[in-house]
């Protein structure tokens, strides 16, 4: 069956070449599952939900409240975008002898299986896929072994404010949009600009896609 435009039908294991590059399919990608092309997003459930002070208002009353809680603002973020997000968790105490997946939208949801912390699921995911990957989690076990396997790593409160600036910010007008960036470049020329490090410009090249 031929794949429609901007969906790409994939298997677990397998790489996708596309006009924007190789895109890893990160294991366990859902098997024979229509996934569209963009950023790769693996979020640290209840690490974003714990740096957050709406979110955690939610996880007072309840682990699954605070679960979804998360789970809608992700919904809504990804509306109009172009990104693959999965979401970790950690499994219950005496939970299942398999990863629990569930799906809310287009976000994927993982529950780590019994003896196994959501941390070790999110580590085999990064380890898997592609370079076009940013893993959201302030932890920072999590976030130094993303960056030693050379991939981006993004604190969990700087997700949120993009996430929430994407979601409640209104386009702006052409002009006065073609304005500000005239303005920006202006600004820009004033000084020497200081070049970043190689690894710190790719990631922030991935962080302003999202």
């Amino acid at each position: 069956m031929p794949a429609k435009a901007g969906i790409h039908f994939i298997f677990p294991g397998f790489t996708l070449n596309t006009l924007k590059g190789t895109i890893g399919v990160p294991w366990p990608a859902f098997k024979g599952m229509a996934v569209r092309i963009g950023m790769l997003i693996i979020i640290d459930g209840y690490n974003l939900i714990r740096q957050s002070d709406n979110l955690r208002r939610y996880e007072r009353k309840s682990l699954e409240a605070g679960r979804q809680a998360l789970i809608n603002k992700l919904v809504e973020y990804e509306k109009g975008k172009n990104h693959q997000i999965t979401v970790v968790f950690d499994g219950i105490q005496n939970g299942w002898a398999e990863e629990g997946r569930d799906r809310a939208g287009r976000i994927n949801i993982i529950y780590s299986r019994h003896g196994e912390r959501a941390d070790d699921v999110i580590k085999r995911l990064a380890a898997h896929s592609g370079e076009e990957i940013i893993v959201v989690s302030s932890d920072r076990e999590i976030s130094s072994y993303v960056t030693q396997l050379g991939k981006t790593s993004l604190a969990s409160p700087e997700f949120e404010v993009i996430m929430n600036k994407a979601m409640f910010s209104s386009p702006r007008p052409t002009s006065v949009a073609k304005k500000n960036e005239s303005n920006e470049r202006q600004t820009k020329k004033k000084g020497p600009a200081k070049r970043l490090p190689r690894a710190k410009r790719k990631a922030q090249t991935k962080i302003n896609k999202l």
